[in-house]
């Protein structure tokens, strides 16, 4: 059965975003992709797929913003089956150590990495609840929230933001624990190449965008399993 989805963080055509929109079209499925800024590739996307793809303007960092983007939605759509929250920032500074570190980016940071998805969640929760099969939310964190295996000394900002958004995954798990018709995961992805130079990152974008849409398929209605994983899908310590 085709499903409905909205993916946030889509106008890089070499990012994971992007290429989680192509592989989900190319399942046949609907999907709302969300950007902050006009995306030529994502616009010659939708010339390919006019009737599946639907490219939402949403600031993850604004309340009114994503809001706004929901009540568009809903005039296009009658239910969501999936939410990929993929859209994340870092400051200049992120590979900066405490001395150098401009600390007043750390909130900012935290604003749009870690509240942002959660806007997200809370505004379009009317249409997952409306989903037929149940809705599953992704939200694509990293091995640099993990407080446990925590060993660098830079990622002031990213490092946190991620952290507190395994912390809010937790907690809208506990929410929803006993709705069998949502179920919420964090998945540390792996390290893909979404810069087109870092040839040192051994995941390559569109084939790992599968990798993760097949991951995703088998815990859909999975509730009892590791709530933070890899893109292998085991536990990855918070």
């Amino acid at each position: 059965m085709n499903k409905t989805v909205l993916i946030t963080g889509t106008g890089r055509p070499y990012a994971l975003g992007f290429n989680l929109v192509r592989r989900y079209l190319e399942d046949g499925d609907k999907v709302f992709a969300t950007i902050r800024r006009p995306s030529e590739a994502l616009e010659a996307l939708k010339k390919e797929y006019p009737e599946k793809l639907f490219i939402l303007t949403m600031d993850i960092g604004s309340t009114e913003s994503v809001n706004a983007a929901a009540e568009e939605a809903k005039a296009l759509t009658s239910h969501l089956d999936l939410i990929i929250n993929n859209a994340t920032t870092a400051s200049a500074d992120t590979m900066k150590e405490l001395p150098e570190f401009d600390l007043d980016q750390i909130a900012p940071a935290v604003n749009i990495g870690a509240v942002g998805p959660v806007r997200v969640i809370k505004a379009f929760l009317p249409l997952l609840k409306k989903s037929p099969e149940g809705a599953l939310i992704v939200n694509i964190s990293s091995e640099a929230g993990s407080i446990g295996k925590c060993y660098r000394t830079f990622y002031l900002d990213y490092g946190t933001e991620k952290a507190a958004l395994n912390m809010l995954t937790m907690t809208l798990h506990n929410y929803f624990k006993d709705d069998p018709n949502l179920n919420i995961i964090c998945i540390h992805p792996g390290w893909i190449r979404t810069n087109p130079g870092n040839t040192e990152a051994p995941l390559i974008p569109y084939e790992h965008a599968e990798t993760l849409r097949r991951l995703f398929e088998s815990r859909w209605h999975d509730k009892e399993g590791p709530v933070f994983i890899t893109y292998e899908g085991e536990a990855y310590p918070w």
